[in-house]
């Protein structure tokens, strides 16, 4: 018989899908729920087979599996701080068959463990908290809370740690709000060329982007670049056949 505290951990916990149901994955039901940030921003990620590539707050896992199931062979690790969220995570990683390929650690950005090494991978990404602190009123719920205001780890830390993971001339790929972008561009000014902004545009009604991908690589001296990006959605509200394509089929988008 299961124990109680097991009953309320099952009742506490939603089984959802991703990528038109090629992925499972178990989140809270309550609190912090994966939408689709995490599966474009895997999306953007140039990796390839045999590649390692680490997640920066990986949470449940979603963004490391969406990953692992686009690029055979490609090796995930990720780093979290909420250790409910890295149970989760690896319970996903059973779930979907991706053990050997996707590992998720506790830790913070702010002091590392020791398995993950500065320059190691060829990759990084990372969906960190998009709200600056003292600017915004953090959810009562502790894992929302810390998902999208920023803590003890600003966006200058988040950008510092992602640059000293990443090898020279890897790539570091960020989700974020759309009105943080000039602050994100001048924390990779110097240390990143090559950028490239990708909005995402609502579509329907119209309306400016509120989110943008953005990917540089570390050490590589090249302009900035503004790219058309992505239309969500079309004028009866459901997703574009662009959208679609990732959203539903995993496909990778072209930066």
């Amino acid at each position: 018989m299961a124990s109680e505290e097991n009953l309320m951990a099952s009742e506490a916990v939603s089984e959802d899908a991703l990528l038109d149901g090629r992925l499972k994955l178990r989140q809270p039901k309550h609190g912090y729920r994966v939408a689709i940030d995490p599966v474009f921003l895997a999306a953007a990620v140039p990796a390839g087979a045999g590649e390692k590539v680490l997640d920066a707050g990986a949470g449940s896992g979603a963004a490391a599996l969406c990953l692992a199931r686009r690029v055979p062979g490609c090796h995930v690790a990720g780093i979290e701080i909420g250790r409910d969220m890295v149970r989760l995570a690896a319970e996903n990683i059973a779930l979907n068959g991706l053990g050997g390929r996707v590992e998720v650690v506790v830790g913070d950005i702010a002091r590392p463990p020791p398995g993950l090494g500065p320059g190691s991978f060829a990759h990084v990404m990372a969906n960190p908290p998009h709200l600056e602190a003292g600017r915004a009123t953090p959810s009562p719920d502790p894992g929302r809370a810390r998902a999208r205001v920023e803590g003890g780890a600003d966006l200058g830390a988040w950008v510092g740690f992602c640059l000293a993971m990443v090898r020279s001339g890897g790539s570091v790929t960020f989700i974020h709000r759309a009105d943080r972008l000039d602050a994100l561009l001048a924390e990779l000014h110097g240390r990143a060329g090559g950028i490239v902004v990708f909005p995402l545009w609502p579509g329907g009604s119209g309306g400016p982007a509120k989110r943008v991908l953005v990917r540089g690589c570390k050490d590589v001296h090249a302009p900035t670049r503004l790219v058309p990006g992505l239309v969500l959605h079309r004028a009866d509200g459901a997703y574009t056949q662009a959208a679609e394509a990732v959203l539903r089929h995993g496909a990778a988008l072209e930066l």
